[in-house]
């Protein structure tokens, strides 16, 4: 996740935005829950302190649902990305996406793209395609170059192509929900 918010900033600079990102390890042992901050503004950024009231929660292992109260401080009209395979009722979480505006709530198989993609199961640059989707807080060419420049070669190549599929299914989750509104 610490990866994930520096990759969020860079694509908030090429964006010509002000950004910062910061982690918090709490306990600092081996498998303990890490928090990753991104704090993106139009003007300059002098504030240090952890973000309260998140606009945007990643949830790359959610197995920390049942664990972590994640959702703490959420803006109500936030969004929110959780690496998983399964549903939100599957999750549990089914109130909690209906207190959310419809479409800010998503969940997708980030993993399992980033395997496809990579070989390997890191889903950092998979969600950051997915939220750049999901919020239209930044574009999709900005994670692009977010992540060719962080991984050059063939790396970069394969997670920008996981990036951009997580993208295009997030597109394809909010038109079939804006298809059932209508």
């Amino acid at each position: 996740m610490v990866t994930a918010s520096d990759l969020v900033a860079m694509a908030a600079f090429a964006e010509g935005r002000h950004a910062q990102a910061f982690p918090s390890f709490g306990s600092e042992r081996t498998g303990a829950p890490v928090v990753a901050y991104c704090r993106v503004r139009e003007e300059e950024i002098r504030t240090r302190e952890p973000v309260l009231h998140p606009d945007l929660l990643i949830v790359q292992d959610p197995t920390l649902l049942g664990i972590v109260d994640v959702f703490s401080g959420l803006n109500p009209r936030g969004y929110v990305l959780i690496n998983s395979s399964k549903r939100s009722a599957e999750l549990g979480l089914t109130e909690r996406q209906a207190e959310m505006p419809q479409g800010h709530f998503m969940t997708i198989p980030a993993a399992d793209i980033a395997r496809k993609h990579t070989g390997r199961t890191v889903p950092n640059a998979v969600l950051l395609g997915a939220a750049a989707a999901l919020t239209g807080l930044y574009k999709m060419e900005s994670v692009a170059k977010a992540i060719s420049e962080r991984f050059p070669g063939r790396v970069g190549e394969m997670n920008v192509a996981a990036a951009q599929e997580a993208y295009d299914l997030v597109l394809a989750k909010k038109e079939a929900l804006n298809a059932e509104a209508n």
